[in-house]
């Protein structure tokens, strides 16, 4: 049985939850979002303690049991992200590069012939702090916010990829805060002996 799987998930206020058959629909604030559940996976809604229970009616199956968990985090982060919202930072490094928003898009110059452009998904904002890069040292830094964990994840894992840190000196676009290990260049001897 999982130990995730059996925790409830509370509801704060302002957030309601329906259930349709094996879709379960949370709405709140900050938008609505929907699940569609696995047959041998109850999802019961308990209103006395305002929560949220995950139930696996054939623990003995195996796709039940690894998915009993996952469920039950889905719509704990669904919960979560209607009433809170999530928020992704990321930091772009090296001299001349820069970042902005046009026409929604994401427009990211870092050190190619031809600004890299990316279309940003529905429901994901960015929100630009520092618009270009000064010097090596201070990034240009900007932040993505969604009540969608998955589609934020997913868009902020395609904006690094478009040109992930080097090494050497570290140019790049990371997430905030992440650490880059660097390598020692290559060093030449001298002539002499």
């Amino acid at each position: 049985m999982s130990r995730i799987g059996k925790k409830p998930i509370g509801i704060p206020p302002g957030v309601k939850v329906e259930q349709t058959g094996r879709q379960v629909k949370v709405s709140g604030p900050l938008g609505s979002l929907e699940v569609g559940c696995r047959l041998g996976i109850q999802v019961r809604l308990d209103g006395a303690t305002q929560s949220i229970v995950v139930e696996n009616e054939h623990p003995e199956i195996r796709e039940d049991k690894a998915l009993h968990g996952t469920i039950r985090a889905l719509l704990a982060n669904m919960v979560e992200g209607v009433s809170k919202g999530f928020e992704r930072k990321l930091e772009v490094f090296g001299t001349g590069y820069t970042v902005k928003e046009q026409s929604g898009k994401l427009v990211l110059q870092v050190g190619f012939a031809n600004p890299v452009e990316m279309a940003i998904p529905q429901g994901v904002k960015v929100k630009i702090e520092v618009p270009a890069t000064r010097g090596d040292d201070t990034p240009a830094r900007f932040s993505l916010s969604s009540a969608d964990k998955c589609v934020l994840g997913r868009f902020a894992a395609d904006v690094r990829k478009a040109r992930p840190p080097e090494p050497y000196k570290g140019k790049g676009i990371r997430y905030g805060g992440e650490v880059v290990k660097h390598k020692v260049g290559k060093t030449f001897a001298s002539g002499t002996a």
